[in-house]
């Protein structure tokens, strides 16, 4: 027991170690930082982020945020830089260089080809008086008191900095450029996220003969068929004119059952609930899904010209797509 309450005291400690860490590096924030946006927000080519070791997997996320989130971006490891993969940039991109020391020597290495493309540099680095810091446009400070781990080398606190700041320039960047849920869903169509952003109401729902639908002057024996047969649970209900006025759902039959023996002889009309939930065809379908949950419901239809039925959209169709 005692070793397990040690490992949990040590976890904690190194979560607040990195949290005190952030809080500091959010207290010395200036000007520098609104620098480096700008120049990413006026560069014409792209981010290009590059960093060694720890801090080189630390620039493949973020080079992936901000390519994720409206700002094009992607990482060079500065080992393969200079074997060809420096042709990649161009004098119309921006770098971002990551060191905790700013002394590494790969990425050191560089600075004349940078310099003499005249690209801004932006060192997202731990010492100011450091050879990156010196040979860039822009420095941020990601420095840290101490790693979190308890030899004080293994970059830990320092890379967790250097993600933070890479966060904070991609939201930033974001909010800059007006950037939308529609546009970062198209950046995500294969998860969850984008499905939720992208699918309209029109891309999931029934239509044509797959739609359950009885006139009111039909029998509810009529419906029940009808039911039976669309699968649904359910069937809307059109009056003479062909536009929706009501809805029979399975729970209504089994009401109606309780208290009139008779019921299947009756007029669909006179058992249906009117005025039924519904949805515009262009709807968000993540739109239609919170209708169903709020209001406990399993369809929606979707009114056509003159308030015809144009389709149906069903909880199953939701689930189908992925969205619950």
């Amino acid at each position: 027991m005692g070793s397990q309450t040690s490992m949990l005291q040590k976890a904690r400690d190194t979560l607040e170690l990195e949290a005190k860490a952030i809080q500091a590096m959010a207290a010395r924030l200036d000007e520098a930082f609104e620098k480096a946006v700008n120049l990413m927000l006026q560069c014409r080519g792209r981010v290009v982020v590059t960093g060694m070791g720890k801090s080189g997997l630390i620039g493949q996320k973020i080079a992936a945020t901000l390519a994720s989130t409206g700002t094009p971006a992607f990482f060079l490891h500065p080992g393969e830089a200079s074997h060809g993969d420096l042709g990649m940039i161009t004098p119309e991109d921006v770098l971002l260089l990551l060191s905790n020391s700013g002394e590494t020597g790969e990425v050191v290495a560089l600075l004349p080809v940078f310099k003499r493309l005249g690209i801004p540099l932006i060192a997202l680095v731990g010492r100011a008086d450091s050879t990156l810091v010196r040979h860039s446009d822009v420095f941020l400070n990601t420095s840290v008191e101490r790693e979190a781990c308890p030899l004080n080398l293994a970059p830990t606190t320092s890379t967790t900095a250097t993600l933070a700041m890479g966060d904070a320039l991609a939201v930033a960047l974001l909010e800059a450029r007006g950037f939308s849920p529609e546009q970062f869903a198209a950046r995500h169509p294969g998860g969850s996220l984008g499905k939720r952003l992208l699918l309209r109401v029109s891309d999931l729902m029934q239509q044509g003969d797959r739609i359950p639908l009885v006139n009111e002057a039909d029998t509810v024996r009529d419906a029940l068929f009808e039911m039976t047969a669309k699968r649904l649970g359910m069937t809307g209900v059109t009056g003479s004119d062909k536009t929706l006025t009501g809805i029979i759902t399975d729970g209504d039959l089994r009401r109606w059952l309780e208290k009139d023996p008779n019921l299947l002889t009756r007029r669909a009309g006179e058992i249906m609930t009117r005025n039924p939930r519904t949805i515009a065809a262009d709807a968000l379908a993540a739109e239609g899904m919170r209708i169903m949950e709020e209001k406990k419901i399993t369809s929606l239809f979707v009114p056509g010209p003159g308030g015809t039925p144009q389709g149906v959209l069903h909880l199953h169709d939701l689930l189908a797509a992925g969205l619950m």
